[in-house]
């Protein structure tokens, strides 16, 4: 019992470090692990990954917020979107074939990764327009953060506010139809679609992702899909990974962050296409 406990506790602190560079919530890696190779019930495999999402968005967020890399106009403008579209996606369980969404969702992660793989050959990070977007500058979205890993006080640009919040519609429709995360398309929505920077994308991701994963977190709870023998190393390992997640991402090169990302989003990109299509189960 106590080699399990330290496992997942291991499996909790893994989690959490790329959970909190990434902005991915870490149940990405967390469900895999327990269902295949623990042979985990993917119910239960579920609960604790949602766990292990708020785990990770609150050790991360309060580290973040402190360094003044999140953007949380960006946050709480875009998890309006989010949740109107998880209760509509909700509502049309059933209705719309989820293949569809499956290779639709799946084709904008594959442009999501080209694009990177292209901002990562280019070099280019920060948008700077002689213009700033007019909706952006009305709602006050354009913000700076200090990267701790070139030593400056990067200013940003926000634009596409329109594109950001269909792409976020989209992820909770998504993610209330598939019972899917959204992590990807959060990070997806505000460095492809709305030009932020990959960090502070990554950063406001753990606030929207704990706060999407909270909401969920007490119907698993009253389902009784949440064992607490499981849940409770993995949030402690979360917890710790997340923080030191936080440190390390901050002194990474925003180039080595997208290097990490581009083969994760080809990999779930793949996998949501070839579900569509029934390849795979």
């Amino acid at each position: 019992m106590l080699q399990t406990i330290l496992i997942i506790l291991g499996i909790g602190i893994l989690a959490g470090i790329l959970g909190a560079i990434l902005g991915i919530g870490g149940g990405i890696i967390v469900t895999p692990i327990l269902t295949l190779g623990f042979g985990l019930d993917i119910k239960y495999a579920i609960g604790a990954s949602v766990i292990s999402v708020i785990a990770t968005s609150s050790g991360a967020t309060i580290a973040y917020i402190k360094d003044d890399l999140l953007n949380l106009r960006v946050a709480m403008f875009l998890e309006i979107a989010t949740t109107v579209g998880a209760i509509v996606g909700a509502l049309l369980v059933g209705i719309v074939q989820p293949n569809f969404l499956y290779v639709l969702f799946g084709g904008l992660l594959l442009f999501s990764s080209w694009n990177m793989y292209r901002k990562l050959r280019a070099g280019s990070e920060i948008l700077h327009k002689t213009q700033p977007d007019p909706l952006a500058e009305k709602l006050r979205l354009n913000s700076s953060y200090y990267d701790k890993n070139t030593q400056q006080q990067v200013d940003y640009q926000v634009e596409h506010i329109p594109g950001g919040l269909s792409v976020m519609f989209g992820a909770g429709l998504a993610s209330g139809m598939l019972g899917i995360g959204s992590g990807p398309f959060k990070v997806m929505a505000m460095d492809t679609v709305m030009k932020m920077p990959l960090k502070p994308s990554s950063a406001t991701s753990n606030l929207m992702m704990g706060v999407t994963a909270a909401a969920s977190a007490t119907v698993y709870f009253f389902n009784g899909a949440i064992l607490p023998q499981i849940a409770a190393p993995l949030a402690v390992g979360v917890l710790i990974g997340a923080t030191l997640g936080t440190r390390i991402m901050q002194r990474l090169p925003a180039k080595w962050i997208r290097v990490i990302f581009v083969p994760l989003l080809l990999y779930i990109g793949g996998q949501m296409i070839l579900k569509g299509f029934g390849v795979i189960a």
